[in-house]
């Protein structure tokens, strides 16, 4: 059984840890609308931020690190950073974790969770910025 999580709204790094959680528990996670997720902070500090991790590296960039585009694939890298994905736990658990841009015709109508903890009326500064708008800053076309 697939629990689907619906991102709109939630907070990247929340979201990121409890999915993280609950992966290396053992539970198999879908993460619908990563797009809508949001990232705490001014949007010239953020998109700086994304920028420099895009951009580190030797000339060329030929050895990484490599840092995706994509808002799903973002996700799952944000994720990644969580769990010890070089040890075989974190590499079954990163594949009990699904991201999607949207809801997938197969998760339609299922039942979506939206965990409170992850969501961001929790904020007290208004400044945020979605993963869409920094995907497409970073050059992503989605």
């Amino acid at each position: 059984m697939v629990t689907v999580i619906n991102g709109d709204g939630m907070l990247l790094g929340r979201l990121a840890s409890l999915v993280a959680q609950r992966g290396l528990a053992g539970e198999e996670i879908a993460i619908v609308n990563v797009e809508k997720a949001v990232i705490s902070g001014s949007r010239a500090r953020v998109l700086a931020n994304y920028r420099h991790k895009r951009e580190r590296g030797a000339s060329g960039n030929r050895w990484g690190p490599f840092v995706p585009r994509r808002p799903d694939h973002l996700m799952k890298r944000t994720i990644r950073g969580m769990l010890p994905y070089k040890r075989p736990r974190g590499v079954d658990a990163l594949k009990r974790i699904k991201c999607y841009v949207g809801i997938p015709v197969e998760l339609v109508g299922k039942e979506m969770e939206v965990p409170e903890e992850a969501h961001m009326n929790r904020l007290n500064n208004p400044n945020h910025i979605t993963l869409a708008a920094v995907s497409t800053f970073l050059g992503a076309k989605f």
